[in-house]
């Protein structure tokens, strides 16, 4: 299993527009195969400083993320928000390994 931490740092001015385009590719991203865990977290010292919380059960399953519309969608509609690109780092899960907990 994989997580990924994505890093984001958006426009001031373009905060709730990031959001509810992020909000939209949650919403999918959850639902497909082998996604455990899709979060759209904030900092707490900087608005406009986001984190993707991105947990899959194999490479291959957050690979075809990558894939998919939805997630292409919401890479162009953001892509003029962000004041710098964005950061992704992969981690592997050492626990909980039981996906029922996730």
């Amino acid at each position: 299993m994989i997580v990924t931490f994505v890093h984001i740092w958006v426009k001031p001015g373009m905060r709730q527009a990031f959001i509810n385009a992020s909000e939209e590719n949650h919403n999918n991203s959850v639902k497909e195969p082998g996604n455990l865990r899709f979060d759209l977290l904030c900092d707490t010292r900087d608005e406009n400083k986001f984190v993707l919380y991105e947990a899959y059960e194999s490479e291959d399953a957050a690979a075809a993320h990558k894939e998919t519309n939805h997630y292409k969608k919401w890479r162009d509609i953001v892509a003029d928000m962000m004041a710098q690109p964005r950061k992704g780092e992969k981690h592997f899960i050492v626990c909980p390994t039981d996906k029922k907990l996730w």
